[in-house]
């Protein structure tokens, strides 16, 4: 069994804290059904830094607070995405063992991407609000994560490239050889 040590359980609170406030303060919203935002940074680092529950933890309690914070609510369908993003990064994490690279990076989190925040959301959005059909959120949704997949991967290969994580003594995780 694992061990969870308090440095790990502050990590992991503040990855989902950060996570907040790059979702609900720092977001361009162009329309009421898309948000241009970094907030799966700390999720997919949490996902590579401690595996898939840490990650799907942080990508739950990321999506429950933030909630706390806007106006829409709490709906357990719309966690669904940051949870497979954590989770998926966990899983796919062995992809970064040998080299760190940009394409890894994406390549990590991108099958989360594509089945929770395009494929289910805009399912989600066209059953709750009626207003557009499906293929509408299928297309400004697939157009507005390739952007942000895009600019995630880059951030975080640039955390990786600035050897932040190494420094902190956060990766490699135990046990993996570099």
């Amino acid at each position: 069994m694992r061990k969870y040590t308090t440095r790990m359980l502050v990590t992991l609170a503040l990855l989902a804290a950060i996570s907040v406030v790059l979702a609900r303060f720092i977001v361009p919203m162009p329309n009421p059904y898309m948000r241009f935002s970094i907030e799966a940074v700390p999720i997919i680092i949490a996902g590579f830094l401690y595996g898939p529950i840490p990650g799907a933890l942080v990508g739950f309690v990321a999506d429950f607070v933030g909630c706390l914070f806007s106006g829409y609510g709490y709906n357990p369908v719309f966690a669904v995405p940051p949870v497979l993003i954590g989770l998926c990064a966990g899983l796919l994490r062995f992809l970064l063992y040998e080299k760190v690279t940009f394409l890894r990076i994406l390549a990590a989190f991108a099958p989360a991407v594509v089945a929770g925040s395009i494929l289910w959301q805009s399912c989600w959005l066209s059953f709750f609000y009626g207003s557009h059909s499906v293929w509408w959120f299928l297309g400004t949704r697939t157009i507005q994560f390739i952007i942000t997949s895009l600019v995630n991967a880059g951030v975080i290969f640039g955390l990786f490239r600035s050897r932040v994580f190494e420094n902190l003594h956060l990766w490699p995780p135990e046990g993996i050889k570099k």
